[in-house]
């Protein structure tokens, strides 16, 4: 009975921290979901039996970095470093930190989300498991931006094996050879022409091989499924392949290649996900079903009656973008302010007040969506004659609205119910 007891209190108590923040909740600090830089990490044949090659691409935006003028335009300059640890994050195994610097020619070319920097560096390491950390600094601001994560090295020695899958932002011929540039951020939306990829076949013997390309979307649905046959050769096999007729709506996907011999048995395979968002829409949207489920803090019934209505995926997706492009408070820039910060609180509200429900459609969700940060927050978690509870106080509104826990497990209650016009998405 302790246990159980001390188990409750734990679980309240975290659920009391990972909500602390709500009231210091901005669009810069705590809900603007678009990343700092994007990163890739791809296993490769090292053409050495105990080591794989782990291809690190690091791509910062000039959005990332601040620069200042000089006399050649504008210049930036940051630092990267890649640490890899063993899984339980005891011992650095091999770490690398570089330094780049950027010229932009004008201010135009400095802002231009569009422009990056790309960088790639290699380590060689045994098959296993391994923590990574990666840190982008700018300089002239200092500000850093870490990302951290685990990711196993695969064994690629195997009598027959594949490579991790590079997406590729396009593929060029040079001189007969291959140019490849890199799609690091794994959006495909914008490859109107299918979706090249790259990958290596590694085989201890020349064979032919059935290859077969399936792309699956959130639900486990086949939305492309093709298989070509291949002859391959001894040692590396450098594949271009490009997926193309596929149907790819706002959503995120997964994308299988599997190896086949002539009975159609699997001899290896490998996936890897990727995600289309078109641009415009918020990082953080990433299903469209639930994205317009998601907009009845501020949209009609009717409105998302109308938009769920669409006979297709592409219609509804159109008029979901014609609904935001109406609500737009600044038309004339590429921005859509009141678009990024509805589904920024979305999302925040998805991370800290998920229990029983989605975060969403939980009380403390509805409030923070429509009303945005708190000023401040009362907490009372451990009265004695009362369930916990808390006060979440609007200063420009002149109102406070009261939570309570009625089950002791964070599951925040509103009792000072919204009406009227407080039922309406503020910025």
């Amino acid at each position: 009975m302790k246990a159980l007891l001390l188990t409750a209190l734990q679980v309240a108590l975290i659920a009391m921290l990972v909500q602390a923040q709500v009231e210091d909740a901005t669009e810069e600090n705590a809900y603007n979901q678009k990343p700092k830089f994007y990163q890739d990490f791809l296993n490769f044949s090292s053409g050495k039996k105990d080591l794989t090659r782990l291809d690190a691409f690091v791509m910062i935006p000039y959005t990332t970095i601040q620069f200042v003028k000089s006399d050649n335009g504008f210049d930036g300059s940051y630092s990267i470093t890649i640490s890899v640890f063993d899984k339980d994050k005891e011992k650095l195994i091999e770490e690398k930190s570089w330094n780049e610097n950027i010229n932009a020619k004008d201010f135009n070319e400095a802002t231009n989300k569009e422009n990056y920097s790309l960088n790639l560096k290699s380590f060689y390491l045994q098959p296993g498991e391994y923590f990574i950390r990666t840190s982008v600094e700018d300089k002239e601001s200092s500000a850093e931006y870490p990302k951290e994560f685990n990711l196993k090295i695969r064994n690629l020695s195997e009598p027959l094996a594949v490579s991790d899958i590079m997406l590729l932002d396009k593929r060029v011929k040079e001189d007969g050879k291959n140019k490849i540039s890199p799609n690091i951020t794994g959006n495909v939306s914008l490859q109107k022409d299918g979706l090249p990829i790259f990958y290596e076949i590694y085989s201890d013997k020349p064979e032919k091989l059935n290859i077969d390309y399936t792309v699956l979307d959130k639900r486990e649905h086949k939305i492309y499924d093709y298989s070509v046959v291949k002859d391959i050769d001894t040692g590396r096999t450098q594949v271009f392949y490009t997926i193309k007729d596929s149907s790819l709506s706002l959503g995120l996907y997964r994308l299988e290649v599997q190896l086949k011999n002539s009975d159609d048995k699997t001899l290896a395979s490998i996936a890897r996900p990727f995600y289309s968002r078109w641009a415009g829409i918020p990082s953080t949207v990433d299903d469209l079903s639930k994205a317009v489920d998601e907009m009845v803090y501020i949209a009609s019934p009717g409105e998302i009656a109308g938009i769920k209505s669409a006979k297709t995926k592409e219609e509804e997706t159109q008029r979901f973008l014609a609904y935001w492009k109406n609500m737009d408070p600044t038309p004339g820039t590429s921005e859509n302010e009141l678009f990024d910060e509805y589904y920024g609180r979305v999302a925040y509200a998805n991370e800290h007040f998920s229990r029983y429900m989605p975060g969403w459609r939980s009380d403390q969700g509805m409030v923070f969506i429509l009303l945005g940060p708190p000023d401040n927050v009362d907490r009372h978690p451990f009265d004695m004659d009362s369930k916990p509870y808390e006060i979440w106080q609007y200063y420009n509104l002149n109102r406070s609205f009261i939570f309570v826990d009625e089950t002791g497990f964070g599951d925040y209650r509103l009792i000072t119910p919204l009406t009227g016009d407080l039922y309406k998405f503020r910025r």
